[in-house]
């Protein structure tokens, strides 16, 4: 990872904050809301809390601070996620069932972790400061899927309970046709090389080569996926990758995952769709079987990191993440950093699509646009949504 080797007093402010921003998330929820796994993709958000705090005690505290005693040793076991260097671990499709330790219990090991790594901040050396800039951006992450994960689980409550307040209902009008914005091309540099933070799968720089390409100046709407739907593109093989047809008949997909006739469930409830509202909770193979329905295609991730810099290209960011057509592989030269903290994203380079820009629950100061969000192809629980991108 690329770090910024922050000043203490600014390092400081930022763990405090990221971590006062997670408890806040999980405020609304009760123990019982925090405890469930709605699906093995899943995980409680208890386990999130506890996760994010074990990546602290274990990479910061374990490894950085002499004499540091953990808050209770078995836990190592429950809230490792998948680092093989850290050892066996507790196993994910089962996180559901950890009744114990009770949510209390897990705010009270938060504290006692936050009290730990602020009195040792001071002290730490630049590699261990590297570490809690990292465990920050990590838990930024986590915020994201423990609000997806809740959707989830709450989508699967017959009495559609809400998280939070509905904002109200929107007016805005449908959009008319995109436009079409042509793209930078020949020679351009992508990845991370700035001075703030990225990973390490967002390195090293380097030159790709673009064709001529259009991007869309807005992101697919509602209103466009429901004349998808009507015109039987969920019933017609042509527009479908054979992975994705197969997946589509397996499991009977007809509509975005939330979708509920002429509503949708959401964070608010089950809310009224908005047709003029970026289409989400779609995987990929339903974005790539629209782009070919509206005679267009995803645009690949170099595209779309290339032309986010065009301020003529609509909002990139904060509404939904967007499919790219590219695999999620190593850029030339990567390397994956040393020791378990290496394991972070590099070994999920298989069998997986890349999705860019952020969603309307991302905290807004991770948003970046070299960032590489990955997901297998028939993911959908996660705020995502398409662009779409033509050949010229």
């Amino acid at each position: 990872m690329q770090t910024t080797a922050s000043a203490p007093d600014a390092l400081s402010t930022l763990f405090v904050t990221t971590r006062d921003r997670t408890g806040a998330l999980a405020a609304p929820l009760s123990d019982a809301d925090a405890t469930v796994q709605s699906m093995p993709d899943a995980s409680p958000a208890k386990w999130h809390l506890a996760h994010t705090t074990w990546f602290f005690e274990t990479f910061v505290l374990r490894d950085h601070v002499p004499g540091y005693r953990p808050f209770d040793a078995a836990w190592h076991f429950l809230f490792n996620s998948y680092y093989e260097g850290e050892g066996a671990r507790h196993a994910r499709p089962q996180r559901g069932m950890l009744t114990r330790p009770a949510l209390d219990a897990i705010m009270a090991y938060r504290q006692a972790v936050d009290a730990a790594v602020s009195e040792a901040l001071p002290m730490l050396d630049a590699g261990a400061c590297a570490l809690v800039e990292i465990g920050c951006h990590h838990e930024a992450q986590h915020q994201e899927l423990l609000l997806t994960d809740i959707l989830h689980l709450f989508s699967l409550n017959p009495l559609a309970p809400a998280y939070r307040p509905c904002a109200g209902p929107r007016v805005a009008a449908v959009p008319g046709p995109p436009a079409w914005i042509t793209g930078p091309e020949g020679l351009c540099d992508i990845g991370h090389a700035v001075a703030d933070f990225g990973f390490d799968c967002e390195t090293p720089r380097h030159q790709v080569y673009l064709a001529p390409y259009a991007l869309a100046d807005r992101l697919v709407t509602n209103a466009e996926w429901q004349a998808f739907v009507g015109d039987g593109g969920y019933r017609t093989p042509e527009h479908w990758l054979s992975d994705g047809w197969a997946w589509v008949r397996q499991e009977a997909i007809e509509a975005p995952l939330y979708w509920r006739g002429d509503h949708a469930f959401g964070l608010d409830g089950l809310q009224p769709i908005d047709p003029a509202a970026p289409v989400m909770h779609v995987s990929f193979y339903e974005a790539d079987a629209f782009a070919r329905w509206a005679n267009a295609r995803l645009p690949t991730e170099h595209e779309w990191e290339t032309a986010a810099a065009d301020a003529r290209i609509g909002a990139m960011f904060g509404q939904v993440w967007q499919w790219t057509g590219s695999a999620y592989l190593p850029y030339p030269g990567y390397r994956a950093a040393p020791g378990a903290v290496g394991e972070y994203n590099g070994k999920f380079m298989s069998g997986q699509m890349v999705l860019r820009g952020s969603s309307h629950v991302t905290p807004a100061d991770t948003r970046r646009a070299t960032t590489r969000n990955f997901f297998p192809p028939t993911a959908r629980w996660q705020f995502s949504g398409l662009r779409l991108a033509r050949d010229l």
